[in-house]
């Protein structure tokens, strides 16, 4: 009997030491997400950690559990920010811990501060020199893993009309197919004074092709007989830009 006891005391020991440990580790877990909330609520990402901040993003779609090893994990695989929210649905899933929705989440993320960025960039913009042109372009096309064609459309003082931006193909330039007289049709009727063009290379190779150079030629003449000037043609890679006009080509 008094074994029997003893084995029940234990029993009822284990288990009320065991439901009293889990709670305290969620405890944990939370107490620590809500400091990292309160640090950014108290100063944004200012004193972050590159990894406490993919911490924090986890944290908005893992629930009820410790992410730094995750947030650790991807740093570590992916090298930064970026490379995180540009990676592929298929390579983030293989991270152990990650789960199916995290992924999405984190592309979501992406795709929400990209659209932010460029609804930012067209309201009140002047584009009227090359820097401020080349920000606007790279945050628009710079991360995109297909090749697109865009203009944008900007009255005298080379401010961006509204919705002032056409993304006229998709596809290389020499193969992807755009109206010449629609694109200055639309700019005679938006009021445009000047045009700018752009695409993006995401080979990373900015270097202008023949079909590219032939194609400003065509679009800057036709521009001058409707009174229209093409201002630039600029081609975007992930690491750097290339400008017809900066480059002395038009």
């Amino acid at each position: 009997m008094e074994e029997e006891k003893e084995a029940e005391n234990f029993s009822t020991t284990s288990t009320s030491s065991v439901r009293t440990l889990i709670p305290a580790a969620q405890d944990s877990s939370s107490g620590h997400r809500q400091r990292l909330r309160e640090r950014f609520e108290k100063n944004g990402l200012a004193g972050f950690a590159e990894y406490e901040t993919v911490e924090l993003l986890l944290t908005l779609c893992i629930p009820r559990r410790d992410v730094k090893p995750q947030a650790k994990v991807l740093i570590a695989r992916f090298k930064n920010l970026k490379g995180i929210l540009e990676a592929p649905l298929e390579e983030l899933r293989t991270v152990d811990g990650i789960g199916e929705v995290a992924p999405v989440a984190l592309q979501i993320i992406r795709a929400a501060a990209e659209l932010y960025l460029k609804e930012g960039a067209e309201e009140e913009t002047v584009l009227n020199n090359y820097t401020k042109l080349e920000s606007f372009w790279r945050v628009r096309l710079g991360s995109l893993k297909n090749e697109v064609v865009e203009v944008a459309y900007l009255d005298k003082a080379y401010k961006l009309l509204r919705d002032g931006v056409e993304r006229l193909a998709e596809g290389s330039v020499d193969s992807a197919s755009f109206s010449q007289q629609q694109l200055f049709k639309k700019a005679l009727q938006r009021g445009a004074r000047f045009i700018v063009l752009a695409h993006n290379h995401p080979t990373g190779d900015i270097t202008p092709s023949s079909e590219d150079r032939e194609l400003t030629m065509r679009l800057a003449e036709a521009a001058r007989a409707v009174e229209v000037e093409l201002l630039d043609h600029w081609i975007i890679g992930a690491a750097g830009c290339y400008s017809f006009r900066r480059a002395g080509s038009l």
